[in-house]
């Protein structure tokens, strides 16, 4: 399985679940937060994976860079983005 086929399952559920939970509890963060959270991303991973903590199996990558960082490594990002503030604004039923 590479990254991609992994990351999808991962966006799909966490679309799902988020769709279903602000489907009941409006919860507007999401494209204020998605940005910010991108670029960090992006700043971050660069510099873990261009200091040799982190590196992946090339084989398994789709081949989409933004500097050192797959694209398939945003996946996660975008996943917290959609699941934190949901699930946040759902057991706090505000």
């Amino acid at each position: 399985m590479t990254y991609g086929e992994l990351n999808f399952i991962f966006l799909a559920i966490a679309g799902i679940a988020t769709w279903i939970i602000k489907s009941k509890y409006r919860c507007f963060t999401t494209p204020i937060v998605m940005l910010p959270m991108i670029v960090l991303t992006a700043v971050f991973d660069n510099l873990i994976i261009l200091s040799g903590i982190v590196d992946y199996d090339e084989t398994k990558l789709l081949g989409v860079n933004i500097l050192a960082v797959p694209i398939e490594d945003f996946a996660y990002t975008v996943v917290a983005v959609l699941l934190v503030p949901a699930i946040w604004k759902a057991v706090n039923k505000e």
